[in-house]
């Protein structure tokens, strides 16, 4: 008996562990999908280094209450899987999203996003925001065209001087 309870705090506090350190943490109901789905999204969650479990509620309740994630526990009933994010939080949002529109059984919940509790319908904004890189050329590209502009401009201006002057 004293096994169990022992193995039990062992997994509360691996999740108190993973929530302390997440960036993000996504909550789906994984009802329904099926054993090569389930590989799949696992893989690309490992793939983007994601830690994607499944844990019992009622661990997951305890550890969310000591870590400051007690926003989800309103949404932990029925089978969960947890998606932990440690360096980009939108991550888990993206896949998951991406493969619940692909698989329908699939059905996000919600989630925190850098301390911040997200319902289905914010984890689903959250999902749609391009990626750093995306929006890090979009910048560079807004501020090279005014720059380019110019330099064309000017182009333009020593050419029509240099054409003048022949």
């Amino acid at each position: 008996m004293s096994n169990a309870i022992e193995m039990k705090k062992q997994i509360v506090e691996e999740i108190k562990e993973k929530f302390s350190k997440a960036q993000s943490a996504v909550i789906v109901d994984y009802r329904g999908l099926n054993v090569e789905e389930v590989t799949e999204l696992r893989k690309r969650m490992r793939e983007a280094g994601i830690d994607y479990k499944v844990y019992k509620n009622t661990m997951t309740r305890m550890a969310a209450q000591e870590t400051g994630f007690e926003a989800l526990l309103g949404d932990l009933t029925g089978p969960n899987a947890i998606a932990f994010s440690y360096a980009d939080p939108v991550t888990p949002a993206k896949i998951l999203n991406d493969f619940a529109k692909d698989h329908k059984k699939l059905e996000l919940k919600s989630g925190v996003v850098e301390g911040k509790y997200c319902n289905l319908d914010e984890i689903k904004a959250i999902a749609e925001i391009p990626s750093r890189e995306v929006l890090l050329a979009k910048l560079l590209g807004s501020i090279k065209s005014p720059v380019s502009n110019l330099a064309y401009l000017l182009q333009a201006i020593a050419d029509k001087q240099s054409g003048a002057e022949a």
